[in-house]
C-alpha cells in the first residue's frame, strides 16, 4: 500500500508544501543563474524512470557551456561558475527536481536517475533500479554517494527497492538533512565529478 498509493501521495504534498516554503529562494537562485548562464539557469536532460521511461530531468544550472579551440566543453571543473559552485555546495540545485515530483515522474526518495547512456551497460540486477520511480535523494546517496564505487551504489539501489517502506524513507530524509548541513556527499565538490560508468566498474 505505502510503496504503490501513500508514497506519491506524501511525494506531491511535501512537493507543493516545499515549492511553496522555497519560492523566495527558488526565484533568487534563478535570477542570479540566468546571468551568470547568459539567460539559461535551468539544465535540463533526459533521463530513464520507472520501467526505464524516458522523461526530462530539471536543476538549476551550475556549468557554463565554455568550450575549448577544438569546439569540445571544457573538463566540468573549469565550467562551474562561482554562483553555481554555492548552488551546489547548498543542493540548492535539487530545487526544480521538485516539479518532477509533482508531475509523478521522480519521487522524493529512490535512485538517483542517471544518464540513457548507462542503459545498455547495466547488467540484470543493476537494471532493477528501475522498478521503482526515481528520486531526489536515496539509499545510496545517504552512504557515501561519490565516495563509493558504481558496483556499490547498485547494491544500496537495488537494495533499496527490496526494502521500501515508510519508516526507511523517513530515516532517509533525515540523514539527507544532516549531510546537507554539514556538507558531505550529497552534492559533487567544484572539484569532483563520477566516474563514468562502462558497465565494468
Amino acid at each position: 500500500m505505502y510503496k504503490f498509493f501513500i508514497k506519491r501521495v506524501l511525494d506531491f504534498c511535501f512537493a507543493l508544501t516545499a515549492l511553496i516554503i522555497f519560492s523566495p529562494v527558488f526565484i533568487l537562485t534563478t535570477i542570479f543563474l540566468a546571468i551568470a548562464n547568459n539567460g539559461a539557469p535551468f539544465f535540463i536532460q533526459r533521463r530513464p524512470g520507472k520501467n526505464e521511461k524516458i522523461f526530462s530531468i530539471v536543476k538549476f544550472k551550475t556549468m557554463n557551456d565554455k568550450k575549448d579551440q577544438n569546439g569540445d566543453l571544457l573538463p566540468d571543473k573549469d565550467r562551474i561558475t562561482k554562483i553555481g559552485a554555492f548552488v551546489r555546495k547548498t543542493s540548492l540545485d535539487e530545487i526544480p527536481q521538485l516539479f518532477n515530483v509533482l508531475k509523478g515522474e521522480m519521487s522524493l526518495i529512490g535512485p538517483r536517475p542517471l544518464i540513457i547512456e548507462y542503459l545498455p551497460v547495466y547488467n540484470e540486477t543493476q537494471k532493477r533500479r528501475h522498478e521503482v520511480t526515481p528520486g531526489i535523494t536515496g539509499w545510496a546517496q545517504v552512504n557515501g554517494r561519490n565516495s563509493i564505487t558504481w558496483k556499490k551504489k547498485f547494491e544500496f539501489d537495488v537494495w533499496y527497492v527490496d526494502h521500501c517502506n515508510f519508516l526507511l524513507d523517513m530515516k532517509i530524509i533525515w540523514m539527507t538533512i544532516q549531510k546537507v548541513l554539514q556538507k558531505e556527499d550529497v552534492n559533487l565538490s567544484k572539484e569532483q565529478t563520477s566516474e563514468y560508468f562502462n558497465g565494468n566498474n
